[in-house]
């Protein structure tokens, strides 16, 4: 009996430390949205975003919710999301949220967030309504230790190279600090 306790943890061992769970979702309207606000809602210490394109209400909606529960959130957007209309910015900025916005000339195409150091939301999946409702996008839901300190670095390196919001959470003026320092004739002084 001890032998084959001993050969089935043998054999079982590798299995039970690699184990991680990792969740799967489709969009259209596969729970994709639904997934990311779950996330959001288990979070009591962190949350730390990189997102292309944030448009949707009902995301927003719960990550000022978890700044009110004393979650700390900080978010890193592509730079043209400061000045996009349907970017839910403006909003998470007068809700108390740290925002940033990418310097690289490129697009800051990254679609991720890590929630508390214990979950890992990536996939190409937009926060928007409509990659939950039109498009065809994936979700992953992971919480593999060590893939989420990866994306945690990543994440890292994104907010300290990231600048402020020009708005300084009042929404205020018609074009970004950049542009008016590169282009002062076109903004009030």
């Amino acid at each position: 009996m001890r032998k084959m306790l001993l050969f089935f943890l043998f054999c079982l061992a590798p299995c039970l430390c690699g184990a991680q769970d990792i969740r799967v979702y489709f969009s259209p309207n596969g729970g994709c949205q639904q997934a990311v606000i779950s996330e959001i809602r288990k979070a009591t210490q962190t949350i730390d975003i990189a997102m292309y394109y944030l448009s949707s209400r009902d995301i927003a909606q719960a990550l000022a919710k978890a700044q009110e529960n004393n979650v700390r959130v900080r978010i890193v957007l592509d730079q043209g999301q400061e000045i996009e209309s349907a970017s839910k910015s403006g909003y998470l900025i007068k809700h108390g949220l740290e925002v940033r916005y990418h310097m690289g000339f490129g697009l800051m195409h990254n679609k991720f967030a890590v929630v508390d150091g214990r979950s890992l939301i990536t996939g190409s999946f937009n926060w928007t309504l409509t990659a939950e409702e039109r498009n065809e996008e994936n979700l992953l839901v992971i919480s593999d230790p060590q893939t989420i300190e990866k994306y945690q670095e990543r994440f890292d390196y994104l907010w300290n190279t990231s600048r402020l919001d020009s708005r300084n959470a009042r929404g205020l003026e018609a074009f970004p600090a950049w542009f008016c320092a590169t282009f002062h004739f076109f903004c009030s002084s």
